[in-house]
């Protein structure tokens, strides 16, 4: 194998070793030029990497960095599950009907090119300057991405599958639940994950309007401009970057259970086996551990907040704030599909 063909593959151990070994030549050269009584770059500039990673010693004592973290994670999921939840069913309507299509698809195309960053004034007007406001002008900006992408995913319908389903005579409804609805969402997750990276940059903005309710980029601009620590700035957007990092994967392995069929590989691997490898049984089991766990934990904290039985206080509403509603909602919606997934299971579960 040749690491310099094109567009040639790697082996997933050759590809984690380039991964590591490219992180550590970035960290190296850092290091390097930030070391010393004298730096090459400095300090105000690009702070050094221990510094930064003892910085969150100092966020964590001076800054609420935890609490902050989570306001700003509650944004984020509250933004994407109001974005979605208009983005589909809109897109559906447009994307399928002509009326809808011929009265508004241009409108809709042509609003990706406003600057979000220039109608924050309009949505202090129309909202003010609390979590709502953040929470829609994030919506709108995941949104005015979002919506062309469902209407474009619909026009890509293989038409295969939907001369099979009007060939036995479907329905217009169970065309769009058959045909239309799976197509349209297996690709559609990987439009939502890509969204993640532009989602953070519009939340900094929208935190920057009212500094005084929290998040991280409040506190960016907080430790930055008032503070001048360069090093807590540079650690407040490594956690970004990690967050982001660990939605994605939440994202990918999400698309993996919700849309087996996009991954034939796995499939055919396991076909040809007769089985999952273990590898793969201890990660399910693991996973399946921790998302029960997570739940239970959730639900506890969500029944203490209604009675507070078990300690003094409101555990989620002092971390999400107003977005608490967002992670209701996300938790249920795990549980119901786990119920759900759990039930089909068993039925198709042989008898004894």
């Amino acid at each position: 194998m040749s690491l310099f063909k094109i567009r040639g593959e790697l082996s997933s151990s050759i590809s984690l070793v380039l991964g590591i070994g490219g992180a550590l030549i970035v960290l190296i050269g850092w290091a390097l030029l930030t070391m010393g009584t004298d730096p090459v770059v400095s300090s105000a500039i690009l702070p050094n990497p221990w510094r930064v990673f003892t910085s969150y010693g100092d966020l964590y004592r001076d800054n609420e960095i935890i609490k902050n973290t989570f306001r700003s994670l509650g944004i984020n999921l509250a933004g994407y599950l109001e974005a979605i939840l208009l983005s589909i069913p809109l897109g559906f309507l447009i994307g399928l009907f002509p009326l809808f299509r011929g009265g508004f698809q241009r409108q809709v195309e042509s609003i990706r090119y406003i600057p979000l960053t220039a109608v924050t004034g309009l949505f202090i007007v129309w909202f003010g300057v609390g979590t709502d406001m953040k929470v829609h002008f994030l919506a709108f900006g995941i949104m005015i991405y979002l919506l062309p992408v469902v209407i474009q995913r619909i026009d890509e319908v293989d038409d295969v599958y939907l001369k099979t389903v009007y060939t036995l005579g479907a329905s217009p409804w169970q065309t769009i639940r058959s045909v239309y609805l799976p197509s349209v969402l297996s690709r559609l997750s990987d439009d939502i994950r890509v969204l993640t990276a532009i989602s953070w940059t519009y939340i900094i903005v929208a935190e920057n309007i009212d500094s005084s309710q929290g998040g991280l980029g409040a506190l960016i601009w907080r430790v930055g401009q008032r503070q001048g620590r360069m090093d807590k700035v540079f650690a407040l957007l490594f956690l970004i970057v990690l967050i982001g990092v660990l939605q994605d994967r939440i994202f990918a392995r999400t698309d993996r259970q919700l849309f087996p069929f996009k991954t034939p590989a796995l499939r055919n691997q396991e076909r040809r086996s007769g089985q999952p490898s273990t590898t793969d049984m201890i990660f399910q089991y693991l996973q399946q551990m921790s998302l029960w766990i997570l739940l239970g934990i959730y639900f506890m904290l969500a029944f203490n907040d209604m009675t507070q039985i078990l300690f003094a206080g409101k555990v989620l509403d002092d971390l999400f704030g107003d977005t608490v509603w967002a992670i209701h909602t996300i938790m249920l919606t795990i549980l119901g599909y786990q119920v759900y997934h759990w039930r089909n299971r068993k039925a198709l579960a042989p008898s004894v």
